[in-house]
């Protein structure tokens, strides 16, 4: 089971570094980003452990800090589960779920030990309500999953 750790003032300087590469959080002005802090986590979890299962209700934003994930879908419920992504430090997932307010559309599993920042759907909310630029730019890569996932 995930444990849930006390976020280090050299992990706050962290995540606004990883997120600052990822387009959708580029723009974002230092106030927004502040809020944004305010309302990250950090988990480790150990190999072999699901952060989040396909179907279970979608209520965080993952940064991945540290370690290799597998992200799986199952097309059916008779169905094998099928790898359809691999994640590393400095990738993002959850937003799909976020966005559309649905149930996980994958299952993402830890590959080695992992250190995962969490971002509760409250800020998330408050990023999307308040950040155009954010807003469309988490739009485009859930639009991009959902057609990598439609497309196999």
């Amino acid at each position: 089971m995930a444990r849930q750790l006390t976020i280090t003032p050299a992990e706050t300087v962290e995540f606004s570094q990883m997120a600052r590469k990822l387009h959708f959080f580029a723009a974002m002005k230092v106030g927004m980003m502040e809020r944004i802090l305010a309302g990250i986590r950090v988990a480790e979890y150990e190999r072999g452990e699901k952060v989040c299962v396909q179907g279970e209700a979608g209520d965080i934003f993952f940064l991945v800090q540290q370690g290799t994930l597998q992200v799986s879908v199952r097309k059916g419920a008779l169905s094998f589960a099928r790898k359809v992504a691999t994640l590393g430090p400095g990738e993002c997932f959850g937003e799909m779920a976020l966005l559309n307010q649905a149930p996980r559309n994958a299952t993402v599993t830890c590959r080695s030990a992992c250190r995962i920042f969490a971002l509760s759907a409250l800020y998330f909310k408050t990023v999307l309500e308040q950040n155009p630029e954010f807003a469309r730019g988490i739009s485009e890569l859930s639009a991009a999953r959902q057609l990598e996932l439609d497309l196999d």
